[in-house]
């Protein structure tokens, strides 16, 4: 596993007395991206949160190991200061705190993570660091002074995610329908993110998407088809264009 920096090992998950996830094994690389697609009630959702640390969910058996730790045991923060992100389906809105100030806040917590010796940016050289992000992401500098997600169109709290993703920059980021409720404007530019972050980090990805349409921005390496909590088969990217011709019935 010195290879990879996430395996998923025979992974078999539930919640409420429900098992969801039946014996999930995958690896993924440095710099790979791979994609999940399936039927809505796969556990694909399920799988992201599970990778997340959501304490909702109870691993009954199997591990999941990243950068040679298994980190079943682990909170959610500890995974996410180790370099895990997950970017969700209906990221929660939180009136009252400003984006700058949640963006500043998750910046200096994954710096101490790194480093106890780690100085709090002060709020002007953090904005100035957090604007050159915005810019390369398209994002208007005035959206860091809205509240976290608070009225935000599906479009701009996607985009608030993807903003999270380049500041913290990931080892690996597992993308929860991100191209959900995205009209193609807007799914260019998160996608245009995504690549940009990957190529300069070599960030490792992990899609979940029902539609082809965010694969023609994000070529995968892999493509998985999870049915009733388990994947059913895999194959290259030419294998979610067969998929979305033919459906998922013939891979039950």
């Amino acid at each position: 596993m010195s290879d990879t920096t996430l395996t998923i090992k025979d992974l078999v998950v539930s919640i409420e007395d429900t098992t969801v996830l039946k014996g999930i094994s995958l690896e993924i690389k440095p710099g790979e991206i791979h994609a999940i697609m399936g039927p809505n009630g796969s556990g694909e959702t399920t799988l992201s949160q599970v990778i997340a640390g959501h304490p909702a969910y109870t691993v009954e058996s199997g591990e999941i190991w990243f950068k040679g730790e298994n980190i079943v045991e682990l909170s959610a923060d500890k995974r996410a200061n180790l370099g895990l992100f997950l970017a969700f389906q209906y990221p929660k809105e939180i009136p009252g705190v400003k984006l700058l100030t949640f963006l500043r806040s998750i910046y200096n917590a994954k710096q101490k993570a790194k480093n106890p010796d780690h100085k709090k940016l002060s709020v002007f050289k953090f904005k100035k660091m957090l604007e050159e992000y915005m810019q390369e992401l398209k994002i208007n500098p005035d959206f860091s002074e809205r509240y976290l997600n608070a009225g935000f169109s599906g479009g701009e709290k996607k985009k608030s995610e993807m903003l999270q993703m380049a500041l913290l920059q990931p080892a690996v980021a597992v993308l929860d329908e991100t191209d959900s409720g995205l009209d193609v404007d807007a799914l260019r530019i998160v996608c245009d993110g995504v690549n940009t972050l990957k190529a300069k980090t070599d960030m490792s990805v992990l899609m979940i998407t029902h539609y082809n349409r965010i694969l023609e921005y994000i070529t995968p390496d892999y493509v998985h088809v999870l049915i009733d909590g388990k994947i059913a088969r895999s194959g290259g990217k030419e294998f979610a264009a067969e998929v979305e011709d033919k459906g998922y019935d013939w891979l039950r």
